[in-house]
């Protein structure tokens, strides 16, 4: 079974700042990352330290699906040669865990007659069998939720608006402190410079005839169902067949304009970044 490339989507939440977000696919396997923001100084060359890592797990990730025939393994030595790269271009060793650079992820691997499907974080994959109801993979809208509770919280608590900006020094130390976590026994796991984060990714086995649709998207694309209600994930995917990933992107910055500050959509920035594939398996 191969996927078939119906179309993409990546764009920059700030048209002045790097899009943290990276698609990869080749004709058997496709993935989305979702680089979290930066919350100190850049340790890597380049535009983001979360960009070099969503783009570089996306080539590295592909890479290694021709490599070897399991998905896990593919995912165990993307991260090994993550942690590796990550050591040797960093301008000094992290004093913090927050100054590592992490991403969510959704990645996805056809076999014979399924999907294997692993993923960290909040990235999601809607899947579209034929005559049959939208199956959503991950955990997007759940960590969704509970992100929109903790930005109206922390925001109230620091009298600011929730979208006055992720880099605001208020909101800085809470953040700060909730990545520290990140990759221990503590927190949770996201893709990131640590081999051994391999064995905590969520997965699943997922059955999937030929003609089934799979959309997987970053939680910036994800907002239109998860966060302003404009879609549910049947209207969604029928949406980004009709009408294409582009016209769903616009809709997404038209509905975020209208509540700059995040008032009635609680989130850290008025934009994430957006990245969104659609594929039909043949």
């Amino acid at each position: 079974m191969e996927f078939v490339f119906l179309d993409a989507l990546s764009i920059p939440g700030n048209p002045a700042k790097p899009n943290d977000d990276a698609w990869g696919q080749t004709n058997t396997a496709a993935v989305v990352f979702d680089g979290a923001t930066n919350l100190g100084e850049p340790l890597l060359p380049g535009d983001s330290d979360a960009a070099w890592l969503a783009r570089f797990g996306a080539r590295r990730l592909m890479a290694h699906c021709h490599d070897c025939d399991d998905a896990a393994e593919a995912l165990r030595r993307a991260l090994a040669d993550a942690e590796k790269s990550f050591t040797g271009l960093r301008r000094r060793v992290p004093k913090e865990n927050y100054e590592h650079p992490y991403a969510s992820m959704m990645f996805v691997r056809a076999a014979n007659s399924h999907v294997d499907a692993l993923w960290f974080g909040d990235c999601g994959a809607f899947v579209k069998r034929p005559n049959d109801k939208v199956e959503i993979i991950g955990e997007a809208f759940d960590k969704r939720a509970a992100e929109a509770s903790r930005v109206s919280m922390l925001a109230r608590a620091k009298g600011l608006a929730p979208a006055a900006g992720i880099n605001r020094p208020e909101f800085m130390s809470a953040l700060r402190a909730a990545r520290n976590t990140v990759n221990t026994e503590k927190g949770g796991w996201l893709f990131g410079p640590h081999a051994h984060a391999a064995e905590h990714a969520r997965g699943a086995k997922v059955d999937v005839p030929p003609g089934t649709v799979m959309l997987l998207a970053s939680d910036g694309f994800l907002a239109l169902a998860s966060d302003y209600g404009l879609y549910d994930a049947d209207s969604l995917v029928a949406a980004a067949e009709k009408t294409g990933l582009e016209s769903l992107g616009a809709e997404l910055r038209a509905i975020e304009a209208t509540d700059p500050d995040g008032m009635k959509y609680p989130r850290f920035k008025k934009s994430d970044d957006a990245t969104a594939g659609l594929l039909r398996l043949s």
